[in-house]
Formats: structure tokens, C-alpha cells, sequence
């Protein structure tokens, strides 16, 4: 409900550019904070109403809308996980959590972010990622072992080696082929 003025933005231009990009239809009821995502004839792209909730989604759980507009590129996706599922209800568990995740002025989260070029979010009980699949797989991990409790200096190190064999492969996919009779 506190971030319904968020998903309609300014003179509900966050709305507005929503339904544009997705060609959606997009109603807020600002009294319990609902929202319903229908298409429009000018729809083309049936998963555009995934994307469109997907936005609204990122944007209701903490990113800002300019991260949640990522969606909108090929290959992204939005990743929710409740901590409630991983450490159970105790508030003071929770903010514990929150906060090794977050790290000292930021730095854990900044990590992870880096790393993995995922967009991260800690909003109530959630952490939310925002990024493609490979790295979002990264990203999950390093969250689960710090809800697990691992050292901070494990995950970094967890984390670096898994962005050089990502970027790795990502070089091996780009090799130029030279066949044998070209030499």
C-alpha cells in the first residue's frame, strides 16, 4: 500500500509510461492498493501482461521504477524470495537477516549487484532480484549462504569466481571458428 504513489508516479506518469511500453491497461484502486493489468487491441506481445505485473511487482517491493523498467529488456527477469520461507517469522531473525544482506554501508549488497549485474532489493520480508537467469542463479545462491550464516569473505570470494566462469563462457561463445583448412 505505501508504494501504490510509486507505481502511478508523478501526474501518473510512471503508470502512463507502463501501459505504453506493454500496451497495456492499468488500473490502481488506491484505497487497498489493488491493481489489475488487462490487454488492450494494440497488444501484439501476449507476455506483455507479464512484464507489465512484473514492473508493478519490482516497483511494490522496492526498486525504484527506472531498475523495474529492466523488465522490460529481452532475457530479464524478476526474482522474488521470502524470507518468511527461509528463516521463518521472528522479526528480529528477519532484520538480522536484512542485515548481513545489506551489509555495512551497503557493501553486501553492492557486491552481489556488481557481480552478478543483477538489480537487488531488501523491502519488508522480501529480497528481490532483478537481472537475467544465469546470474539471477548466482545471486540466489549468495543470498542463500548468507542466510545460512556464511562469512561475508566466503560469499565475495563465492561470487568472483562464479562471475569469471560466467564471463568465461560468455568469451567462449565468441571465439571466431578457424577451420583446419584455413591454415
Amino acid at each position: 500500500m505505501e508504494r501504490i504513489a510509486i507505481v502511478i508516479g508523478p501526474n501518473g506518469e510512471t503508470k502512463k509510461k507502463i501501459e505504453r511500453a506493454t500496451k497495456t491497461a492499468i488500473f490502481v484502486d488506491s484505497k487497498d492498493g489493488t491493481v489489475s493489468i488487462s490487454s488492450t487491441p494494440d497488444m501484439m506481445d501476449p507476455l506483455a501482461l507479464w512484464q507489465a505485473r512484473d514492473i508493478v511487482r519490482a516497483i511494490s517491493r522496492g526498486f525504484n521504477p527506472s531498475r523495474a523498467f529492466r523488465l522490460l529488456k529481452e532475457g530479464q527477469l524478476l526474482e522474488i524470495i521470502n524470507l518468511h520461507d527461509l528463516v521463518g517469522k521472528s522479526k528480529k531473525r528477519i532484520q538480522s537477516i536484512k542485515g548481513r544482506l545489506i551489509g555495512e554501508e551497503g557493501k553486501t549488497r553492492r557486491i552481489i549487484e556488481e557481480t552478478t549485474e543483477c538489480y537487488m532489493s531488501v523491502y519488508g520480508h522480501t529480497v528481490c532480484l532483478i537481472g537475467d537467469y544465469g546470474f539471477l542463479r548466482i545471486a540466489r545462491k549468495a543470498i542463500q549462504m548468507i542466510v545460512e550464516g556464511l562469512p561475508h569473505a566466503v560469499i565475495y570470494k563465492f561470487l568472483q569466481k562464479k562471475r569469471r566462469e560466467m564471463k568465461k563462457k560468455e568469451m567462449a561463445i565468441w571465439k571466431p571458428f578457424i577451420s583446419e583448412d584455413s591454415y
